[in-house]
């Protein structure tokens, strides 16, 4: 049976999940930055977690057959685990850091999946894939020189989230062909909630009744965002549904100009446009090894 992704109506679908998903992760940025320090990230992860957690459980609660899965629980706790990880290096870096400058940074997952899949999973790192990774390399070395964000906490937060996120993704590509993604969605948020707060109990405060909007607009928006990815990924070919998911940038940098006065450095722009690059020729590199 061919797959729905194969076809040009999964095709076309799952680059408007991407899309859409692309659009709610620059609103759940801007959302860390409007609460401008004022919540610990370790509260955000966790408050994320439980407002996505009960904007699923009627799901939960009316299909308990979606909660049925393929894989083991240690498997969906690994998971979990370096998801929640991955936020909140990626929350505490637009926390400190410039929007775009972070965003951009965000991008080299993609790079760090190559790396990881030559590492872990034995694949071949192939000409077009070294090219990926030296401009990568550069366009990394751009965000982070003096003429861009420069070598910063945020910027290493923003790192650290970018690798966790790829061997989130290296795992979600095995998982997605054996559980539905509704199904990974509730099990990756149902056990964030208990995890999130073990490590948050010691920052947790009451937010005030703004934080407290802000936070629950992003735990919905967080969950959206979640499946719409997961199922893009499911739909089609990582080389159709990653590129998409740079939209991103220029939807950061816009939002960071309108609501916070803030303008990305030239570098920043060349920079991220060479992560993209790479992540893109990386894409093209996996689906040729495919071939």
């Amino acid at each position: 049976m061919t797959r729905t992704g194969n076809s040009a109506g999964g095709a076309a679908l799952a680059v408007g999940f991407a899309a859409m998903g692309a659009a709610l992760s620059a609103v759940d940025a801007a959302i860390v930055r409007a609460l401008d320090g004022g919540v610990h990230p370790l509260t955000i992860t966790f408050s994320r977690a439980v407002f996505g957690a009960l904007a699923v459980a009627p799901v939960a609660l009316l299909r308990t057959d979606l909660m049925k899965t393929a894989y083991p629980l240690r498997q969906h706790i690994l998971r979990a685990g370096l998801k929640l990880v991955a936020l909140a290096c990626f929350f505490a870096a637009f926390a400190r850091g410039p929007l775009t400058d972070v965003t951009a940074i965000a991008f080299t997952s993609p790079i760090f999946v190559v790396i990881g899949a030559a590492l872990m999973l034995g694949e071949r790192l192939g000409p077009l894939k070294l090219l990926a990774l030296a401009v990568g390399f550069v366009g990394t070395m751009l965000v982070v020189s003096p003429a861009g964000a420069g070598v910063t906490l945020a910027m290493g937060f923003a790192l650290t989230g970018a690798v966790v996120q790829a061997v989130i993704q290296l795992m979600l590509k095995s998982m997605s062909s054996g559980d539905r993604t509704i199904t990974l969605v509730l099990w990756n948020l149902f056990l964030t909630v208990p995890m999130a707060l073990v490590l948050a109990l010691p920052f947790l405060s009451w937010p005030s009744g703004w934080q407290m909007g802000l936070l629950a607009v992003q735990g919905v928006l967080g969950a959206l965002c979640m499946g719409l990815m997961t199922h893009a990924f499911s739909l089609a070919d990582a080389s159709i549904v990653a590129p998409v998911d740079f939209l991103r940038l220029p939807l950061v940098a816009a939002l960071g100009w309108l609501l916070f006065g803030e303008i990305a450095n030239p570098a920043t722009w060349v920079g991220g446009a060479l992560i993209c690059a790479a992540a893109l020729i990386a894409s093209r590199a996996s689906r040729r090894a495919r071939d």
